[in-house]
């Protein structure tokens, strides 16, 4: 089988990877601008592995033609940060195949949605499969040129949609072989709405801004949730909950989940992360302007907007994009990626939306 990876950082590494050793012929690609990972797997002729992952791992191809990668690709997976699935849509646009399916790994808040239209595709035409996880599958981090340690390859706990979830069956098909843990979601609003990133990053950001803008030295996870920081993603944990339930999809907690996961240490909100064996070493950033905000406050926003729009208070999320819009100078309501009108479901009532989707 040819799999296609979008993007060569931590994830794209892993992913390519995993594929590679299955037997599957695997092609990547990243943009001319960020040469230097994709070009050190290109020298090397694959990609090294170390932790849950181990040895080497031969890859046909990795570089900047995308005529090399998505032509007859059988599968490709989309691996980047949340603001890079317009661009590379953009660019697999003339090279799009009928029938090919395009995987969001993570989808990071209706990814798959969002890539489809920025291909140009109306958004009920089903002539491309569009599919989305919930997480990345692994803890993954770049040790040195074309190697990746994998600290912890999830245990469970992470699912994947269709886009129309008619098509889940197809692509868990594919997808289960190598990741024989995931589960089914109903659809991509369960995908989109387990993924915990913009309950935990910004609270985290926001109760520890002097640390972050003094340029300290400190564990995220480890060192920065305390009993009250816990209890600002609880807030926001069950608010994200209330909107699956009224979504007609059961979101689980996020410390079960990561329990699940391999990641934390308990099912509570405070030790469950600054303990949690999965988050070890994980440093903080050194700087505001970071995906933690940027990306997550993002999806914040659209969880924002698609509770509004079906009249769910969500009063500790609206609390933290203020503080974040605040922090950063930034009105992230303003300059938010995803609405319910850019994403297409504006025209849809509740029931309708769960249909097409």
């Amino acid at each position: 089988m040819k799999v296609a990876v979008l993007g060569s950082g931590n994830g794209g590494h892993a992913v390519a990877f995993e594929f590679a050793k299955a037997g599957n012929d695997v092609y990547m690609y990243d943009f001319k601008e960020f040469p230097k990972n994709i070009g050190e797997i290109a020298k090397a002729g694959g990609i090294s592995a170390e932790g849950d992952l181990q040895g080497f791992e031969k890859i046909s191809y990795a570089g900047h033609d995308l005529k090399e990668v998505i032509p007859n690709a059988d599968i490709i997976f989309v691996v980047a940060p949340a603001n890079a699935a317009i661009p590379f849509a953009k660019e697999c646009k003339p090279f799009v195949q009928p029938g090919q399916i395009y995987v969001m790994c993570p989808g990071s808040c209706f990814g798959a949605v969002e890539f489809k239209l920025a291909l140009g595709l109306d958004f009920e035409d089903d002539s491309v499969i569009m599919a989305e996880t919930s997480t990345l599958p692994y803890a993954a981090r770049i040790s040195g040129p074309a190697k990746v340690r994998v600290p912890n390859r999830l245990k469970g706990g992470y699912f994947i949609a269709a886009f129309p979830s008619k098509y889940n069956e197809k692509v868990y098909d594919i997808v289960s072989k190598i990741y024989p843990e995931i589960e089914i979601a109903e659809n991509i609003i369960k995908t989109s709405l387990q993924n915990a990133n913009p309950i935990i990053h910004p609270s985290i950001m926001l109760s520890n801004l002097a640390r972050t803008e003094n340029k300290e030295k400190w564990e995220f996870y480890r060192d920065g949730v305390t009993e009250g920081v816990g209890r600002i993603i609880k807030s926001l944990d069950l608010e994200r909950i209330e909107i699956g339930r009224q979504f007609g999809v059961k979101i689980i907690a996020d410390p079960v989940l990561g329990l699940t996961q391999g990641y934390m240490a308990d099912e509570s909100y405070d030790n469950g992360y600054s303990k949690a064996p999965g988050f070890k070493g994980i440093l903080a950033p050194t700087t505001t302007d970071h995906r933690y905000f940027n990306e997550d406050v993002n999806g914040l926003c659209l969880w924002e907007d698609m509770a509004h729009h079906f009249g769910i208070e969500t009063p500790s999320i609206t609390t933290v994009i203020d503080m974040a819009s605040i922090v950063r100078g930034i009105n992230y309501r303003e300059v938010k990626t995803k609405t319910m009108e850019k994403l297409g479901f504006e025209k849809y009532n509740l029931e309708q939306l769960k249909e097409v989707l």
